[in-house]
């Protein structure tokens, strides 16, 4: 059998599971264009994981299906592409390459390794513990991912990691997932630290939970702290990096920044322009400016400059990729939560929680929770989606009021690396080639169990006791 045959096969076989589930009567009050809907998500899912097609490739079509079977809407299906979120993650992902070309990304990382820089297991708390300090200064973990990804890619390539010569695995994979997984914690350690934090909490408030920023952070720091220690570590053991002891790199560090000498014309201008977004970032919800436009506008700064120039911008054909990808798997994760797919799983699923007792109910709710969001690509469409259900059917049940909510607030900030587009966040890391979808599927849902496990085991208690105080 040719390896053409052998790779039509397991297509075959997707195709043959999709027209089974399409045609099987929808369960529960789900209506068919719903169910149709999750027959074309699921399958796409599968196909990415499966590494049947490349997540572009199934992406694209199943953009082309939902619309032409008419489950979808055009415009609704297209709707994706005009977010500015996700316009935002393309913009940081090329302002991150600027970085890089530069000179200034080198710098930095050149000054990271020669502080942490004995192993490579050392770099990656290093990174961790940078995206933990600088998050409650910046509400969207889309924007702090742009400002660490440079940072990690000048790591890599510090390290002898790139991705052209099949040298990724030897520090890049391994430092890439771990700022990624960094994310999950650091987002979830402050309030002001995830855009949609504080509209969990204005829902909460709704019901007579009150949560302030002094008491999330007081439920939120033991779990986290022990998160901290254990996410490198983990990752350092289930998905290695070649290169582990570096015991001459500080000093090689010093050595290489002597040699790169001051700063170049370049390295001020890329900086002026990264410090002035990550102010405004920081700043926008006071300033009331768009992200994204601020993203770009940094883009065009250094376009005109010539630090990035246009056949930069030409070359940066991966970035195109994830636009498109990224941006169809929002829209189609949308809409099923719009079809009301969500809800009538989230209401089904209530009825075997009669009878039983609050803890059961409440490790049941907060599993499912995290389950369901392998059929989401945003993490505030998940909030908002089930935030409100999940809480008002937990404490219906009798579970404290604060350890239900904060729960679910943890949960939807450390469930981000579930998927591939569990969150925007993802995007950048997954566009940097140094690791792939299905890696993020193994590895991405090893960090989601083992932050379940640490805030359910750890968390739990903890919250209880400080609520008592």
């Amino acid at each position: 059998m040719s390896p053409s045959v052998k790779q039509l096969i397991p297509v075959l076989l997707l195709g043959i599971f999709a027209l089974i589930l399409w045609f099987t009567p929808p369960p529960l009050a789900i209506t068919p264009k719903a169910w149709q809907l999750f027959t074309i998500f699921l399958t796409t899912i599968i196909a990415i994981l499966g590494n049947v097609l490349p997540i572009i490739a199934a992406s694209v079509i199943a953009l082309a299906i939902s619309v032409l079977s008419g489950v979808i809407e055009p415009v609704k299906a297209y709707a994706g592409f005009s977010e500015s979120f996700i316009l935002m993650i393309i913009a940081a992902f090329l302002v991150s390459h600027a970085v890089h070309k530069s000179g200034l990304g080198k710098r930095l990382s050149l000054h990271i390794i020669r502080r942490f820089g004995h192993s490579t297991l050392g770099l990656g708390y290093s990174l961790i513990a940078t995206d933990i300090l600088i998050a409650p200064a910046f509400p969207s973990n889309t924007a702090r991912s742009g400002v660490l990804y440079p940072i990690v890619y000048g790591l890599a390539h510090d390290c002898g990691s790139k991705v052209g010569d099949n040298t990724q695995r030897r520090a890049g994979s391994y430092l890439m997932m771990t700022s990624m997984a960094g994310l999950t914690i650091s987002s979830g350690l402050w309030l002001t630290a995830m855009a949609v934090n504080p509209v969990g909490v204005g829902i909460a408030e709704t019901m007579g939970i009150h949560i302030t920023f002094g008491s999330w952070l007081l439920y939120a720091l033991l779990p986290t702290l022990i998160a901290f220690a254990l996410i490198p570590w983990m990752l350092y053991r289930i998905y290695p990096p070649e290169l582990r002891s570096t015991p001459d790199a500080p000093q090689k560090a010093k050595e290489a920044l002597e040699h790169m000498g001051r700063i170049s014309r370049n390295e001020w201008i890329t900086a002026g322009v990264f410090v002035s977004m990550l102010t405004l970032w920081a700043l926008s919800g006071i300033l009331g400016v768009d992200k994204a436009a601020v993203a770009f506008g940094g883009l065009g700064i250094l376009m005109a400059t010539r630090v990035f120039g246009v056949e930069d911008f030409r070359s940066q054909g991966e970035a195109l990729s994830t636009l498109i990808w990224f941006a169809i798997l929002f829209a189609l994760s949308t809409q099923l939560a719009e079809m009301g797919f969500m809800g009538a799983v989230a209401n089904h699923f209530t009825l075997y929680l009669i009878g039983l007792s609050w803890m059961w109910v409440y490790l049941l709710l907060i599993a499912v929770y995290v389950l369901i969001h392998y059929l989401f690509v945003s993490q505030s469409a998940h909030l908002l989606a089930l935030f409100g259900i999940f809480l008002a059917v937990g404490v219906g049940a009798g579970v404290p009021g604060e350890l239900m909510a904060m729960m679910l607030l943890f949960a939807t900030n450390f469930n981000a690396t579930i998927t591939p587009q569990g969150s925007s966040c993802n995007a950048i890391y997954l566009s940097s080639g140094y690791i792939s979808a299905r890696e993020i599927y193994i590895y991405g849902g090893a960090i989601t169990l083992l932050n379940l496990v640490i805030f359910l085991a750890i968390g739990t208690p903890w919250i209880l006791a400080v609520a008592h105080l």
